[in-house]
């Protein structure tokens, strides 16, 4: 572990660049890279005896992830059914830093109604903003130090796009001077700056039940960095200066349920849907024009959770409870678990993978073997759909009603 905070001073340190967080941050959605991936550092070899509850504090529902930026810790919840809230904490010692509060919940239709109807989206950090997405499709700005709101946009009221029905799901990506994301009505750009418009792509706002669900990442694909954006329809690549798309590849799932973030590897990427199947496709060009070939599919289907790599096999949480690890060449499983809940968050080191679930039951298991290891695993929470985070020593767990720091030691 203090390999891992001089490791990341000496990449900030040294790097003639500006970075948008330290390695050692998870400043949005599954981490510095939206892969699950650690930049930095490595999980530790046991849960028990490992992990000690640093501090706690009661919160309001949310089902969006936690993010930690400059060691600020920020979390969202929906108090009363009525107002969206943002609180910044000291990550080390828990202490309140500011706290921003605006009205901007809504009720999700009746037969979704089991989900919840809180707030959804895990923010994204930067010094130049936090940006918050709430139910009804506003995105807010605030300063990361002080709560200070800096921007906002309304898109229902300012551009006419539905509200989606199921609240506003996509997390915000920042990469640069720029924030992309999907909204209830297309494919967005914005400048950090002001939150004006650059440019909207994808537009889906005919969708007899408008809003996306999977949340995008930035990848470079025969050689051109793109954002890879799945929509209720389609696997895509998006031009990043201009909105223009690369590419699109059809994809099967249950009511427009592509919900998990696609995974690149390499040339290829990865996705899975509910009611579809597991893909995996080769895309390449040829000048201006763009190719996209299935190398494989397989049955498994995933739902809510976004899979992670690791030595060649692809980890996935199956819409069956299940969990699987699927060989990136040939798509063949190599195992498949008893039932482990209806939702699992993971994070991989390259060696080890931790997988939160719902139920609030923290696992380890070993990756260096294509046989399922479970070295350990530890109740933290209860009813946690919440993505987990790691950052710097801490370990960051949020659940319906609580939001838990652990302190980490080898």
């Amino acid at each position: 572990m203090k390999f891992r905070r001089l490791l990341s001073c000496f990449l900030v340190c040294c790097s003639s660049q500006i970075v948008a967080a330290d390695p050692g941050d998870w400043s949005q959605w599954r981490g510095e890279n939206r892969d699950g991936q650690l930049a930095v550092g490595e999980l530790p070899e046991k849960l028990q005896g490992n992990l000690t509850l640093a501090w706690e504090k009661p919160h309001a529902p949310s089902y969006s992830g936690p993010v930690v930026f400059d060691g600020m810790l920020y979390t969202t919840e929906t108090v009363d059914k009525k107002d969206e809230k943002v609180t910044a904490y000291n990550l080390s010692d828990g202490r309140v830093a500011w706290t921003a509060q605006w009205e901007g919940s809504m009720a999700v239709p009746f037969f979704a109604a089991s989900n919840g109807d809180w707030i959804r989206a895990t923010p994204a950090c930067s010094p130049d903003g936090l940006v918050v997405v709430g139910m009804r499709d506003v995105i807010v700005c605030l300063d990361p130090k002080t709560g200070a709101e800096t921007w906002r946009v309304d898109f229902p009221k300012a551009m006419g796009t539905p509200l989606p029905m199921f609240g506003a799901n996509c997390s915000p990506l920042i990469d640069g001077d720029a924030v992309y994301m999907q909204t209830g009505g297309a494919t967005v750009k914005l400048s950090m700056k002001d939150g004006s418009v650059i440019w909207q792509t994808l537009e889906n706002a005919t969708s007899s039940s408008p809003g996306a669900f999977s949340s995008p990442i930035i990848a470079t694909i025969a050689g051109k960095r793109q954002l890879l954006v799945q929509t209720r329809l389609e696997l895509c690549g998006v031009e990043l200066e201009t909105g223009q798309p690369l590419w699109k590849q059809p994809i099967r799932a249950f009511r427009g349920m592509n919900i998990l973030t696609p995974l690149p590897i390499g040339d290829r990427v990865f996705t899975s849907a509910h009611s579809g199947t597991a893909q995996l496709f080769e895309v390449s060009r040829d000048g201006d024009d763009w190719t996209v070939q299935e190398v494989w599919s397989q049955k498994q289907q995933a739902y809510m959770s976004s899979p992670v790599l690791l030595d060649g096999r692809i980890y996935m949480h199956l819409k069956n409870e299940r969990m699987t690890a699927l060989d990136a060449e040939t798509g063949e499983a190599s195992f498949t678990t008893r039932p482990i809940g209806k939702y699992a968050s993971l994070i991989s080191d390259g060696n080890r993978i931790l997988a939160l679930t719902n139920s609030g039951t923290l696992m380890l298991l070993d990756g260096s073997t294509a046989d399922y290891k479970l070295i350990d695993e530890m109740k933290v929470a209860q009813n946690s759909w919440a993505h987990v985070a790691v950052a710097a020593d801490y370990l960051v767990v949020r659940d319906l009603g609580t939001l838990k720091v652990y302190r980490i030691s080898c």
